[in-house]
């Protein structure tokens, strides 16, 4: 069972949502605004949100950041179409999704069921016994841990996810839509800003200085790799 917070102003919404996850596995939360939302992540264990991004009180980026100071669970941003610019704001500061209103019900149970999967997989410690090593960085895939030169670094689950297939792969070049799509394993509509501000935020976590990055290397023109590093 699966604890899912539904997070919006406008209740139809709430309702709409909770009537498209309610056949799943699934214990469905509800808050109105941010504020109602942190209480509800204070008071139970919560795998997943759903967040309304404009709202009264608190809004979702605000919220948002609050819940990042203490927890990575995956955070999925409800969107309208004008929203593009709150849309990259949100993916750079944790966002790991986002869906668009009006919602299509089997795109939202796909997000959610995706982004549960990566998360749960995270903590779990069953998929690989490898350590990937790329210079300072070590990625221990058993213990779902990341440390830089010696210093462990906290990642969302859909960071964790896109640095550990550059470092599987290091020095071959993965376009966005090819990073989209093995990641989010869905159709890339809107890939390459998604995986921009993603790679962004792993060099703010990974690089001394992310202008000059020397692990995650942007190829123009083609895509994104980590550097082989001795």
């Amino acid at each position: 069972m699966y604890n899912i917070l539904i997070c919006d102003d406008e209740k139809d919404i709430v309702n709409a949502l909770k009537i498209y996850l309610q056949d799943e596995n699934y214990q469905l939360f509800e808050a109105f605004d941010g504020k109602q939302a942190l209480r509800v992540i204070e008071e139970n264990e919560i795998h997943l949100v759903l967040l309304d991004i404009m709202m009264p009180e608190l809004d979702g980026i605000s919220a948002m950041v609050k819940i990042r100071e203490r927890s990575n669970v995956p955070i999925i941003l409800l969107t309208a179409k004008s929203e593009d610019t709150d849309k990259v704001l949100g993916l750079n500061v944790g966002a790991d999704d986002y869906v668009t209103k009006p919602f299509n019900p089997v795109e939202v149970a796909a997000r959610v069921k995706s982004q549960l999967r990566r998360y749960m997989q995270l903590g779990s410690g069953k998929i690989k016994t490898d350590i990937l090593k790329v210079g300072g960085i070590e990625l221990d895939d058993k213990e779902k841990l990341v440390t830089l030169d010696g210093e462990e670094v906290s990642l969302t689950p859909t960071e964790y996810e896109i640095l550990k297939l550059l470092m599987e792969h290091a020095g071959q070049v993965f376009s966005p839509r090819e990073i989209y799509t093995k990641i989010w394993n869905d159709l890339p509509y809107g890939s390459e800003n998604t995986v921009a501000v993603h790679i962004r935020h792993l060099r703010e976590k990974l690089e001394i200085n992310p202008a000059e990055p020397r692990y995650l290397k942007v190829v123009w023109g083609q895509g994104y790799k980590c550097e082989k590093k001795e």
